[in-house]
C-alpha cells in the first residue's frame, strides 16, 4: 500500500501558490496524494453569485487535483465561514482518518488570514485526534494508529501577521516541477481578475512564480523552491520523524 500526502488548505488556490511543488515531487516519489480546501471559494469573486463561483472554483480544483493525479476531497465550509467547531472538526477529522496519511502539509500557524490560521489548527487537532477511539467523527470512522508528519508552509511573503520575517527548517528545490507548478495555478482561471482587483496582485501566475524565485534565492541553494516548518512530534509521530526530508532527501535543504 502506497504512503500517503494530505494537502489540506483554507481556500481552492492555496495549495497551488505554496505547496504543489512539494506535493508533485512527493507523487514521482511513490506517495498517493490527496488534495483539500476547508472552504468552497464562495467569496473568491467580485461579478459572480454565490451559487456560481462555488461551482466554478470547485471545477477548477477537481482539474488541479487530477492534474497531479491527486485524490479530490470536497470543502466543508464557505470562505470567512472557518471557524474552530466541533461541527467543522468533526467532518475534517473523519477524512483525516480516511486518508491515514504519513504526511500532511497545511499552513501556518500564525498567518495574515484567519482563514488560514484557523484550517492549520483544526488539521493539527483533527491529525491529533486520529487515534482517539472516544473521539466522535462525522461520519464514524475507527482511529488510525499510525504517526503522521505535520509541515507548514512559511506564511505570505515568509511575515507573520506583524511583518516580522519567518525562517524555515526545510528548503525543497522546485525548480524541476516550477512549469507543472503553474500549469496547476492556472487552472484556477476564475482567480485572476479577483486577485487583480482585490488584492493588487498583477499577473498572478507570475506573482507564483515570482514568490518561487523568491525562496529559492533566501535558500542560497535552489532557483525555485517552498520551504516548510515541521510541526513538533509529540502527540503526532517519533521526535525523529522527518519523512518529506528523508523522501525528498536530493531536493531537500536544512539551514
Amino acid at each position: 500500500m502506497p504512503k500517503r500526502a494530505f494537502a489540506i488548505c483554507a481556500h481552492p488556490d492555496d495549495i497551488e501558490f505554496t505547496m504543489a511543488g512539494t506535493l508533485i515531487l512527493l507523487g514521482k516519489a511513490g506517495y498517493e496524494l490527496h488534495y483539500m480546501t476547508v472552504a468552497n471559494g464562495s467569496c473568491g469573486t467580485n461579478q459572480f453569485d454565490r451559487e456560481t463561483i462555488i461551482q466554478m472554483r470547485g471545477e477548477e480544483s477537481r482539474k488541479a487535483a487530477a492534474f497531479i493525479d491527486a485524490i479530490y476531497h470536497e470543502p466543508l465550509v464557505d470562505d470567512i465561514d472557518i471557524f474552530y467547531e466541533r461541527q467543522t472538526l468533526s467532518r475534517l477529522s473523519s477524512i483525516v482518518r480516511s486518508v491515514a496519511p504519513e504526511i500532511i502539509l497545511t499552513h501556518s500557524s500564525d498567518e495574515y488570514m484567519e482563514d488560514h490560521s484557523t484550517t492549520c489548527r483544526l488539521v493539527l487537532t483533527a491529525a491529533f485526534t486520529r487515534g482517539m477511539p472516544n473521539y466522535l467523527v462525522n461520519p464514524p470512522r475507527p482511529p488510525v494508529e499510525h504517526p503522521v508528519t505535520v509541515y507548514h508552509s512559511l506564511p505570505f511573503g515568509g511575515l507573520d501577521p506583524l511583518g516580522r520575517p519567518v525562517d524555515p527548517d526545510i528548503y525543497v528545490d522546485t525548480n524541476s516541477v516550477i512549469d507543472q507548478k503553474r500549469e496547476m495555478l492556472a487552472l484556477h482561471s476564475s482567480q485572476k481578475e479577483w486577485l487583480d482587483r482585490s488584492q493588487g496582485m498583477d499577473f498572478y501566475l507570475h506573482t507564483m512564480v515570482n514568490a518561487s524565485r523568491e525562496v529559492g534565492k533566501k535558500s542560497g541553494h535552489f532557483i525555485h523552491a517552498e520551504s516548510w516548518i515541521k510541526h513538533l512530534h509529540i502527540g503526532y509521530c517519533d521526535e525523529t520523524a522527518d519523512p518529506l526530508s528523508s523522501t525528498l532527501n536530493n531536493f531537500v535543504y536544512k539551514p
